[in-house]
């Protein structure tokens, strides 16, 4: 699968690849997640830092979001040196997010009324 990538003060997206991840992103677990996430990562200092080392990965320091598509949805990720996007992925919206939550250790939806 795609990713795209944009490098701040860069003029145009460079295409990555996603690869080991299931295709029916409806069955992905936990790992899947975390692969796709660490692979988007991978592809942004790829294209900051062609031919530089591998650097260890971090889910940590980036925002994320989910958004819907007329195709399924679409994962960003943005950093101070440049967006992410993945997708579209054929799964629900709420599902990808938890499943993401979980995979970065975010805190855990309420089930308390207030």
């Amino acid at each position: 699968m795609d990713v795209d990538v944009w490098v701040r003060g860069r003029q145009d997206a460079i295409i990555g690849k996603i690869e080991g991840i299931p295709e029916h992103a409806a069955e992905w677990t936990d790992e899947d997640v975390r692969s796709l996430l660490e692979q988007m990562l991978l592809a942004l200092d790829r294209a900051k830092n062609p031919g530089g080392e591998r650097p260890q990965i971090s889910l940590r320091g980036f925002s994320w979001i989910v958004s819907p598509d007329a195709r399924g949805v679409l994962v960003h990720l943005e950093m101070q040196s440049g967006t992410a996007s993945a997708g579209p992925f054929e799964i629900e919206e709420a599902k990808l997010t938890e499943m993401i939550s979980r995979v970065m250790g975010g805190p855990k939806p309420s089930t308390l009324i207030h």
